[in-house]
């Protein structure tokens, strides 16, 4: 299993939006970047761990805990040309955007601000916490997921079954 932070404007997809998905899931469309692209077809799998952060949000924070339900699948939106993410130059035969699909695990309440999260040393090297870094989708270390989640624990609303 591995770990990662998923980037997401509130205005555009929160994560009250994904708690209110059919079975609070969701692909992770709309990623428009080579590097995020490539994790998203290639290295992400089933059962993966998923924080969700709210960016460019007042504070951004880390909102919520995710899982990865389906490993890394074309992007349909990116070929429907009725679609905001619609790219005209991907091609069905060879398609350019992948997705995942993530459900919604958990509620991090309170959220876990990024002042929160810069105020600890054990996540000094931190992808989210690098300068420059804007990745929309970031590998997490296990000592990081598990330093994070421990923050989290007073978490509520917890998905059952």
């Amino acid at each position: 299993m591995a770990y990662w932070l998923f980037k997401s404007e509130p205005e555009s997809f929160s994560f009250s939006d994904l708690q209110s998905a059919p079975n609070q899931t969701t692909g992770w469309d709309g990623v428009r970047n080579y590097q995020a692209r490539n994790l998203l077809r290639d290295t992400i799998q089933v059962g993966d761990q998923v924080f969700f952060y709210h960016s460019n949000a007042e504070p951004p924070a880390i909102v919520g805990i995710a899982k990865v339900v389906q490993a890394g699948h074309p992007e349909p939106s990116a070929l429907d040309h009725t679609h905001p993410y619609y790219d005209e130059k991907s091609d069905p035969g060879n398609p350019t955007w992948y997705q995942v699909k993530i459900q919604a695990v958990k509620l991090v309440e309170p959220h876990l601000t990024l002042t929160d999260l810069r105020a600890v040393p054990e996540l000094a090297n931190m992808v989210l916490l690098k300068k420059g870094s804007r990745l929309s989708v970031q590998p997490v270390t296990e000592a990081e997921w598990k330093v994070i989640t421990t923050l989290a624990k007073g978490s509520k609303k917890e998905k059952r079954g």
